[in-house]
Formats: structure tokens, C-alpha cells, sequence
């Protein structure tokens, strides 16, 4: 299974910072991605065709979108379609952030309406589950994470078998105390969050459940990125604001 490294540029970069950055990750990939190793940029929606662009002929190398909505097209002013999202170079697209839930407010079942529809129309998925601080506390990491994927896994159509999802799905474990706070997750809770969400995977598909790729994201750094995805179930790492700098980026890349 390849190890992704995904960045998240969030509200930042105009297109001439996201075609500098995006040029300077391209140029400077050959030297400093290890094997086996897969890159995401998710930058802003008006800055994904020059990333795209900048990325070209690199396979190793894939664009995404932050935030779209579940309808091929129609009335939904400011909103983009996935169709749009194709047309500039998007492979991947983003479902279920913890901004998009807990700042937009998106539900389990919005999140798990817009990755199945993203799915059915050509766009592989990270679909980003996690905890607050206030339930981790309160002992209910497990109840959390099976609510998030069981909106997704029960709403799934019958012909999106758990095969039909390797390759397309990545699932992303974010805490959302540890997100743009500094903190960080120890191993042994990644490992606990990691180890819930492989089991829930293969509660809901079988076998099929440990092809999937888990990814922790939270405060990821230089510093912290080679020890979080040297732990043995952490498949990728899905970078916030540590992204923004080319090289700051690139050394999580090879760490």
C-alpha cells in the first residue's frame, strides 16, 4: 500500500503563490520522495488548474478539491460541481473536514452524501472522521468514529462493494483538538484511533477493510512527521499549515 502525503492549503495562496509552491514541490520531488510514496495537494478551488498544471507528468503527483456539492449541477449559488472540479484538473476532493463540520456545520449524513457522490463520479475520496477534545474525554473516541463511518458505510449504494473502494477511498483521522492547536496526538493515542478505525473498516467490509488507507492529520509537522508515519498503522499524513511552505512541506514528504 502506498503512503500518501496530503496537503491541505485551506483559505491561502492567490494562484501565482499556489503555482510557486506547487512549481517548487514539483522540481524538488525526485530527490526526496521515498518508495511507495503517493503526494496530494488540496489547494484553493481557484487555484487548482495551475496546481494541476504544475503537477503534470508527475506520477507520483495528484491535485484535489476541498469542498464541492452533491449535485451534478443547478441552483446552488457560490457552490461548486464535481464536473467543475474535473474540468481543472481535480482527481481527489476532500469529505467531512472537521472545518466543513464543526465551523459549516455539514453533518455525518452530508459528509456521507457527498463522498458517495463524489465516488460515483470519478473522484477518489479522503473522507476525514474524528473526535473533539470534550469527547475523547469523555471516553467516546470509538462511539464517534463508528457514527461518522456508519453514515457513510450504510448510505453506501449496493454497487459500491467494498472491492469497488480500494484505490478511490483513503479515510483520514483527525482529531479536532489537535487541529491548528500545536498539540499533537502521542503514538499510543494514534495507534488507539488508528487500530478503532482499521476494525471499523473491517466490521463494515471484511478483509477488504485493511486495503484502505488511514491517515492522521493533526498539527503535523517537520519535527513529528517521520515518527508519525514510522507508527505501523498510519498509511499517509494529511498536513494543514505546515504545507503552505514548499520546503517545510517537502521535508515531511521525505521524512
Amino acid at each position: 500500500m502506498h503512503k500518501i502525503i496530503a496537503a491541505n492549503w485551506k483559505m491561502y495562496k492567490d494562484r501565482t503563490e499556489a503555482a510557486t509552491t506547487a512549481g517548487e514541490i514539483a522540481a524538488a520531488l525526485p530527490e526526496v520522495l521515498p518508495k511507495e510514496r503517493q503526494v496530494l495537494v488540496f489547494p484553493p478551488v481557484t487555484a487548482i488548474e495551475c496546481v494541476a498544471q504544475a503537477f503534470h507528468g508527475h506520477k507520483s503527483l495528484a491535485v484535489g478539491a476541498q469542498n464541492f456539492y452533491p449535485a451534478p449541477e443547478g441552483a446552488f449559488t457560490g457552490e461548486v460541481s464535481v464536473g467543475m472540479l474535473r474540468d481543472v484538473g481535480a482527481e481527489w476532493v476532500l469529505a467531512g473536514h472537521s472545518e466543513r463540520r464543526h465551523v459549516f456545520g455539514e453533518t455525518d449524513e452530508m459528509v456521507a452524501r457527498k463522498a458517495i457522490f463524489a465516488l460515483s463520479h470519478s473522484l477518489k475520496t479522503m473522507l476525514c472522521i474524528g473526535e473533539t477534545l470534550e469527547e475523547r474525554e469523555q471516553g467516546n473516541l470509538y462511539a464517534v468514529l463508528e457514527r461518522q463511518l456508519t453514515a457513510f458505510f450504510m448510505a453506501r449504494p449496493e454497487g459500491m462493494a467494498g472491492d469497488a473502494l480500494v484505490g478511490r477511498l483513503a479515510i483520514a483521522y483527525e482529531p479536532v483538538w489537535a487541529i491548528g492547536t500545536g498539540k499533537v496526538a502521542g503514538p499510543g493515542e494514534v495507534r488507539e484511533a488508528h487500530g478503532v478505525t482499521r476494525a471499523l473498516l473491517e466490521k463494515f467490509i471484511g478483509e477488504t477493510g485493511k486495503k484502505l488507507p488511514v491517515l492522521y492529520g493533526g498539527s503535523v509537522k517537520p519535527d513529528n512527521a517521520g515518527a508519525l508515519i514510522a507508527l505501523d498503522n498510519v498509511d499517509g499524513l494529511l498536513v494543514g499549515g505546515a504545507s503552505l511552505e514548499a520546503q517545510s512541506f517537502l521535508q515531511i514528504i521525505g521524512a
